[in-house]
């Protein structure tokens, strides 16, 4: 089997962006355990989405600057609108599994911090293959 480089590249990308996204967002879950349950999860999760695509995105362009400089445009943007789709239903299916996890843990009672570690993990784990395979699926990468 051929290891395709930008799969494994977008995959790094996704695990640097997990672990610091991840990190942070477990101290902020740490931070809100005085409010309810429902705000401690979604204002988590939206810090989380920027610290994630704020480094996502500096990562995903500093790997693929020269590479897009020598495709033609048209090609640029069929990759980019393979590249947004697969994302978005990414995306999709991560808050579809996301929300629901963060906030379970935290109403049977589990530490805040420790909860979004663990609903990010799960999370990330069914992003990252949703992604992966749209892409193949796609013949994006």
């Amino acid at each position: 089997m051929k290891l395709n480089q930008q799969l494994l590249q977008i995959n790094r990308n996704f695990l640097i962006c997990f672990i610091v996204s991840a990190s942070l967002s477990a101290i902020v879950a740490q931070l809100l355990s005085d409010y309810g349950n429902h705000l401690n999860t979604t204002f988590t999760i939206i810090f989380g989405y920027i610290v994630y695509f704020a480094i996502f995105s500096c990562l995903f362009y500093r790997d693929n600057k020269r590479r897009y400089n020598t495709m033609k445009s048209s090609l640029i943007k069929r990759e980019l609108l393979a590249l947004v789709s697969s994302f978005g239903v990414g995306e999709i299916i991560y808050l579809g599994t996301r929300w629901p996890t963060l906030y379970y843990f935290l109403e049977i009672g589990i530490e805040p911090f420790l909860a979004s570690l663990i609903s990010e993990i799960i999370s990330t784990a069914v992003y990252m293959v949703t992604v992966t395979v749209f892409l193949r699926k796609t013949k994006t990468f």
